[in-house]
């Protein structure tokens, strides 16, 4: 298969997906090596799983490394093209579903050994530390909001090259310090497809005793980072960041 932004996309996120989502399985289920280590380690394994896509992403074929709908759609705001969102955003999705995938082959006997429904959930798929959805909309839009604007802010063309370069390692730790500092209310989902094509994996492998998929919560983490897009989109346009 030929390198393409639409391949870069997809590897991309699901590298994302399988790093990020295998941290949260590392830490919360049941008989692994890193069984209760705690909220350090998961902010710590999405910071690097989310460097180690974007490098990933750019080497076979997208030199944007979204990885994201809402960052995505911010950059269509903040530039009025469009024309990537057709490209990008089914392969972001897919990518992701196929990352969940892989995180359930890898810790596939632990699967049984987790007796708690809301816990196999939690390694696909946020959810929040007090069910209010306006609340968690709000929570989802701030951090997404602070992805955009950092993003932009890295990628300034008044930083120079070198910032250019390291633009991979300071958007991960991007994502760890929104990840300590804002992830505590709705675990910081910040990217649609994060959230929904793990979820959707939930609902189709065959997970011992998994239960819900929680569709009832599945638009939060969809509407919130979309609102924050597009306001971190329109401030990136009216300041010409």
């Amino acid at each position: 298969m030929q390198l393409s932004p639409f391949l870069g996309e997809l590897v991309g996120t699901l590298v994302v997906i399988l790093l990020g989502d295998g941290v949260v399985a590392n830490v919360i289920l049941k008989q692994t090596k890193g069984e209760a280590s705690g909220w350090i380690v998961i902010t710590t394994g999405w910071a690097f799983a989310v460097t180690m896509g974007v490098f990933i992403a750019k080497a076979f074929g997208s030199i944007d490394g979204h990885l994201n709908p809402a960052v995505t759609i911010a950059f269509a705001v903040a530039t009025s093209d469009y024309s990537k969102l057709a490209s990008y955003i089914p392969a972001q999705m897919i990518g992701a579903f196929l990352g969940a995938v892989l995180v359930w082959l890898q810790y596939l006997p632990h699967w049984a050994a987790t007796p708690d429904a809301g816990t196999k959930l939690a390694v696909f798929s946020t959810g929040p530390a007090i069910r209010q959805p306006a609340s968690n909309v709000v929570s989802e839009m701030i951090g997404t909001l602070a992805l955009i604007i950092g993003i932009a802010g890295i990628s300034a063309k008044s930083l120079g090259t070198i910032a250019i370069g390291l633009g991979p390692y300071l958007v991960g730790v991007l994502v760890w310090s929104i990840g300590l500092s804002l992830g505590g209310t709705t675990g910081y989902a910040i990217n649609p497809a994060r959230d929904l094509g793990p979820r959707i994996a939930h609902a189709l492998l065959p997970i011992p005793g998994k239960g819900s998929s929680d569709w009832n919560y599945a638009w939060v983490p969809i509407v919130g980072p979309i609102i924050g897009a597009v306001v971190g989109g329109l401030l990136i346009k009216w300041y010409a960041l």
